[in-house]
């Protein structure tokens, strides 16, 4: 027979029981994949695996560069099919938001942590204030690697960007 439990050791609310259940439901995407899933369980993890493990920081970055491949598209879509009459301006234009999107995925890259997109390096966190990551293929001197803060990394991305639109404003004519 198996011992009873003492009164204090059971949950006496009912909503410390129903806790559980409730964050199964929320996750639904399983812990694992299996070899065999299909198409759209596959999709529904990798989502599901991004929304929880992904920084806030990340998600604004990818949703920015999101932003700037639809400017992009529409660009082309607009010089495609109404002309390019101003061919300077849609150059300029369209050169500013690949340009943009390659330094924000430059940022992302240097800001993002690093191992597997975890954001944990591997001698603790990535992120935050005054944090440095590792740029690869980059070695110090004494054979160390060579690490950027994140201010730094910044900091490059908006002085790139000021380059970036004075050449292309200069471009316009």
């Amino acid at each position: 027979m198996a011992p009873k439990r003492h009164a204090a050791a059971t949950p006496s609310t009912p909503s410390a029981t129903t806790t559980t259940p409730l964050k199964s439901t929320i996750s639904s995407s399983p812990a694992t994949l299996k070899s065999n899933a299909s198409p759209l369980e596959i999709a529904h993890y990798v989502l599901n695996q991004y929304l929880t493990t992904t920084p806030q920081r990340t998600k604004l970055l990818d949703a920015f560069m999101g932003f700037l491949a639809i400017v992009a598209v529409a660009q082309f879509l607009y010089c495609v099919l109404a002309g390019n009459y101003p061919f300077n301006a849609f150059l300029s234009g369209f050169c500013a938001a690949v340009g943009q999107f390659v330094l924000t995925a430059s940022l992302r890259m240097q800001t993002s942590g690093g191992n597997g997109g975890d954001g944990k390096k591997e001698g603790g966190k990535a992120g935050g204030k005054g944090k440095s990551v590792r740029i690869a293929g980059e070695e110090k001197e004494d054979g160390g690697e060579c690490e950027v803060s994140h201010e730094r990394a910044f900091a490059d991305y908006v002085f790139g960007s000021v380059i970036l639109h004075f050449f292309c404003v200069n471009f316009i004519n």
